[in-house]
C-alpha cells in the first residue's frame, strides 16, 4: 500500500559531503544573514556542492569555495539534484 520515497530537498545543515542541490529558498529572520548569502551569490536557483562539514563548511559555487558558520548554513534549504558522494 505504501511507496517508497526519498528526501528531494532539506536543509544544507543535512546535505553529506559531496552532495550537490539547487537553492530552493533561504529563511531567517536575521537580515544580517540574509545579506551576508546575497553577497555570497546564494539566492533562489544558484547550484551548490557541499565540498566539507568538519571542521567548518566549505560550499562550492561556480568553482568559488565559500566558508559558512553552522548559523547560516541552516537558513538555506536545497533540492537535492546529486547524491552521489565523492
Amino acid at each position: 500500500m505504501f511507496t517508497n520515497f526519498s528526501v528531494t530537498g532539506c536543509s544544507l545543515e543535512l546535505l553529506r559531503t559531496g552532495e550537490r542541490g539547487i537553492v530552493a529558498f533561504c529563511k531567517s529572520q536575521d537580515k544580517i544573514i540574509l545579506e551576508k548569502l546575497i553577497s555570497m551569490g546564494i539566492v533562489t536557483g544558484t547550484h551548490i556542492t557541499l565540498k566539507q562539514r568538519v571542521p567548518s563548511i566549505i560550499i562550492n559555487i561556480e568553482n568559488i569555495d565559500f566558508l559558512l558558520d553552522l548559523e547560516s548554513a541552516r537558513t538555506i534549504y536545497v533540492r537535492i539534484t546529486d547524491s552521489s558522494i565523492n
